[in-house]
């Protein structure tokens, strides 16, 4: 026994290894089942302690309770860790495909693009949509057609077409892989555990999360661009006479019967907190009823119909509800509208609703500056928290040097004004500046909840994208069809090993039935590197590990033919299998050599599923040779020598 003593220790240290690493993947497995049957149990009691709650209000509190189990225990928390990883498929989740928007980022970084610009522009974002080509080849390829130099847009007057072509290339490049790093540097912080994320083509990315369950929260992480931006309110006596002027314009085309493409019916809101000139009425306005008023109202001043002012405040905040915002942006938008309103202002929405006394969901609208004071490239670090004062969510921000001496000089040069903090241009909050802020520190409010507010910081930390990103595809996998995919798979599995090993031991009698029982060890060697190495377990990987199955036992088929060839010769039982194994090395090494190479080629080239087939493709390879060549010679050499008769069939 002696001579076999590396190969057993060899042997018994791979299995125990293989069954420490997958233990995490059956305690998980035991607390989802103790965990599952709590949550069940709170709900039955919620929602019999309290019938009057909603369903949403049931499974937030029962959220709480999950939450608090697991921060009561954190080996549940490890052990989910530390489990083998279960790909979308299997798990439920989303998987995302997004679309860098190049059109936007060779607009962003253009110099004073005019009409013609935005014109090609268009028409080549639009081209890309139709073919491969990129919108950087489209563009350039247009410009040539109108005999237009890039230098015109972009570069130096110096620089040729060719070597802004380069330049324009190269940004809209790193403006993918820059995407793909400050996404993944989001999903990382948001916590979850066995993200996918990979290229596909010029410009798309394709995102999977695993076990995500808030779609809509996972969008806005992904697509939020993190424009952070710091811009100073205009006050009431230069924004109330442009809001006038905007009102004026609109009467004119109302009077002039000018429908827009919105409709004329405007759902106005109580006309009695309006800040307009409704002392200009005549008396006998005051002598039509109600109706009649709101109607007159309506066509004499459409704007402030929709965009209410509140007298009582000092700044000229418009009130707009829901319904409403479309039809104030449209309006914003015409032509005519625009010609009254400077260059160097714009108006600006809250990023969230409140709700007023009647129900209605009511945005703020601030006039602010187009240009902003500050952006949010100099902040080093953010944090959300609970205000102590307000009991409200919060995100707490810190600059850096130049950063901080900047919100200096900008806070103290406008103390008493206000500062509108927006994000991909909508206003998060806008502070009146008390005094002057050293220190680069600064907050953000306006959080529905700590949830919102922690998605704020993770989306700030990790960085501003440097183009917007669309989702061109969305699909959403259930938990319950993952779990279906797992007892198939599973079931699968078992077929397959429970059909080979039953026609091994059938045909090759007792070394049919170590082959069997070896093989149950390759497939715990799989498993076991599988959680070992963090790889993630897809579908298409069971399909790898069932074809694994069926491979495991050729090298075994090769060695007993061989073996049984040679005993007809009237060789030992003992010399057989030597000169067996020998003779059959060279065709299993071949076989199995050539499949692993195209395994190789299918995970280097492949994406997603096919990867995930051809990582445990090459696993189960690697550990079926083991099991062949160490295992199965291990246990046939011990039997000989212990005199033991091995039947091959």
């Amino acid at each position: 026994m002696k001579e076999y003593r590396f190969k057993i220790i060899l042997i018994l240290a791979f299995t125990a290894l293989s069954i420490y690493l997958l233990y995490p993947t059956f305690q998980d497995y035991q607390n989802n089942k103790s965990l599952t049957a709590t949550l069940e149990a709170t709900r039955d009691k919620v929602q019999k302690l309290n019938p009057d709650l909603s369903k949403d209000q049931v499974e937030k509190l029962v959220t709480l309770v999950e939450d608090s189990i697991k921060i009561a225990d954190p080996s549940i928390l490890d052990a989910r860790k530390k489990r083998v990883k279960l790909g979308l498929d299997l798990q439920g989740g989303m998987r995302v495909v997004l679309e860098v928007n190049t059109g936007k980022l060779l607009e962003k970084i253009a110099n004073n693009p005019d009409d013609v610009f935005k014109k090609v522009l268009a028409e080549a974002q639009k081209e890309a949509l139709k073919t491969d080509e990129s919108v950087v080849d489209i563009l350039g390829r247009k410009f040539l057609e109108r005999n237009i130099r890039l230098s015109r847009y972009y570069g130096t007057i110096r620089q040729d077409d060719a070597e802004i072509m380069d330049e324009l290339t190269k940004s809209s490049e790193d403006a993918v892989n820059r995407a793909m790093e400050i996404i993944r540097n989001r999903v990382d912080q948001y916590g979850v555990s066995e993200p996918s994320i990979s290229r596909q083509g010029s410009r798309r990315i394709i995102v999977e999360l695993p076990g995500v369950a808030k779609e809509e929260e996972a969008k806005q992480l992904l697509q939020g661009t993190a424009l952070l931006e710091f811009r100073l309110v205009k006050d009431a006596e230069l924004t109330y006479p442009i809001m006038q002027r905007i009102d004026d314009v609109l009467a004119k085309r109302t009077e002039s019967g000018v429908k827009d493409s919105l409709g004329n019916d405007v759902a106005s809101l109580d006309t009695t907190t309006k800040k307009t000139d409704t002392t200009s009425l005549t008396d006998s306005t005051s002598q039509l009823s109600e109706d009649e008023q709101r109607a007159k109202f309506q066509v004499e001043h459409p704007f402030f119909t929709a965009a209410v002012l509140n007298p009582q405040s000092p700044f000229a905040d418009a009130y707009v509800s829901k319904d409403d915002r479309n039809k104030i942006e449209y309006w914003l938008g015409l032509p005519e509208v625009q010609k009254v309103i400077p260059d160097n202002v714009e108006f600006v929405f809250s990023a969230k609703p409140f709700t007023s006394e009647d129900g209605k969901q009511i945005f703020v609208m601030y006039m602010v500056n187009k240009t902003p004071e500050l952006t949010g490239g100099v902040v080093t670090d953010a944090q959300a928290t609970i205000d102590q004062t307000t009991s409200t969510p919060i995100v707490n921000m810190e600059m850096n040097s130049e950063g901080a001496t900047d919100w200096a000089r900008i806070t103290g040069a406008n103390v008493g004004k206000r500062i509108a903090i927006m994000l991909d241009g909508v206003v998060f909050t806008a502070p009146n500046v008390k005094g002057k802020i050293p220190g680069g520190r600064s907050q953000i409010e306006g959080s529905e909840s700590m949830e919102e507010a922690k998605l704020l910081e993770i989306v700030l930390k990790a960085g501003a994208l440097p183009a917007p990103v669309d989702v061109i595809e969305e699909r959403i996998v259930g938990p319950s069809l993952g779990q279906d995919s797992i007892s198939s798979g599973f079931s699968s599995a078992m077929i397959g090993y429970i059909l080979v090993g039953l026609f091994m031991i059938i045909y090759y009698r007792q070394a049919g039935t170590i082959s069997a029982l070896t093989l149950v060890l390759v497939i715990l060697f799989i498993l076991g590197i599988l959680a070992g190495f963090g790889a993630t377990l897809t579908l298409p990987g069971i399909a790898g590990i069932v074809l694994t199955i069926g491979m495991a036992v050729d090298a075994n088929v090769l060695i007993f033919e061989r073996i049984r060839e040679e005993m007809a010769t009237g060789k030992t039982m003992k010399a057989s299998i030597d000169s067996g194994f020998s003779r059959a090395y060279s065709a299993i090494i071949d076989s199995n050599i050539t499949t692993f190479f195209t395994g190789i080629i299918l995970y280097q080239f492949g994406t997603g599923p096919i990867q995930g087939f051809a990582l445990t493709l090459m696993i189960g390879i690697a550990a079926t040779l083991f099991g062949a060549l160490v295992i199965s010679r291990l246990v046939l050499d011990v039997l000989v020598s212990r005199g033991v008769k091995i039947s091959v069939g």
